[in-house]
């Protein structure tokens, strides 16, 4: 069964997203359900969206879960058989839906689809290899795609979540589409399907630094237990054991000459790394209350 406007909802996990959530919405046909979660107790910021635009309904999770679970949330929730995955700072162009569309008739069976990003110089690797965005103006075959925008067929997962919610962020959309591959699932990227993707946009500008410090703690604890679950301990191990130690080596470098921001990048990555090795969970969280 191809993909319609009536069997397709769009779900966006926000925090403090206010700057760029409203781009992101406009740019997205207003027939289709949208599905917001916003990772905090903001009622101000549900009724102004659920205000403004009528095909939105807004979730309050009341914390900050990140981004799989706030994806599960989203996707148990929308009735549609096909859900679109998009972060905020995600901007479509005209056609990116409708392209979505015509490329669902001439593809038998998918579990993921995705649009190409406009400005990146590949997509990922397909058996081993780079793919260059202009490869083809035809559908195509990945070996996975970015967690920004991703289209899923709902009832291909048999799983009761489709994100693993071990992943606070990071490498949560490596592990799905790693266990659709797995499981005999094809994933492709459409071409002709555009989107705009800022980057690291999501929040807002002035909580820069705190971002910063949780991707980089985030970053080195998903990469640990990425490739526990999928390669084994000492595979995960080995491959951040050498960061770790340099990451300690710069924490003490950038402590000596009182650097504070990069003391604290530094002293994040070894806890990450130190926290994953022991089988913790991915507990840290951004300062966002000021």
């Amino acid at each position: 069964m191809s993909i319609s406007r009536q069997n397709l909802s769009v779900v966006i996990v926000t925090l403090k997203s206010e700057n760029v959530v409203h781009d992101c919405i406009k740019s997205i046909n207003v027939d289709v359900p949208i599905i917001v979660v916003e990772h905090s107790n903001d009622h101000n910021f549900k009724s102004e969206l659920e205000h403004k635009y009528k095909n939105l309904k807004c979730i309050l999770s009341k914390s900050n879960l990140g981004m799989g679970p706030g994806n599960n949330i989203g996707i148990q929730i929308a009735k549609t058989e096909y859900v679109l995955i998009l972060n905020p700072d995600v901007v479509l162009d005209q056609d990116t839906i409708k392209e979505l569309f015509l490329a669902s008739e001439k593809l038998s069976d998918f579990v993921i689809l995705a649009p190409q990003e406009k400005n990146f110089n590949n997509f990922g690797k397909f058996d081993g290899k780079i793919l260059s965005k202009n490869l083809t103006d035809s559908p195509f075959k990945v070996d996975f795609v970015d967690g920004f925008a991703m289209l899923l067929n709902k009832k291909k997962f048999k799983e009761k979540y489709y994100f693993d919610e071990n992943f606070f962020m990071y490498l949560e959309n490596n592990d799905l589409c790693k266990r659709v591959i797995k499981n005999g699932g094809s994933i492709f990227v459409i071409p002709k399907s555009k989107i705009k993707h800022l980057a690291a946009k999501a929040v807002d500008k002035k909580y820069e630094d705190e971002v910063e410090f949780s991707r980089n703690w985030h970053w080195i604890w998903s990469k640990f237990y990425f490739n526990k679950k999928h390669y084994g301990f000492l595979r995960a191990f080995y491959s951040g054991f050498l960061g770790y130690c340099t990451s300690i080596i710069k924490f003490l470098f950038y402590l000596l000459i009182n650097n504070k921001k990069k003391k604290k990048i530094y002293f994040n990555r070894a806890s990450g790394f130190y926290n994953a090795f022991l089988g913790k969970s991915s507990w840290y969280r951004p300062n966002l209350d000021n």
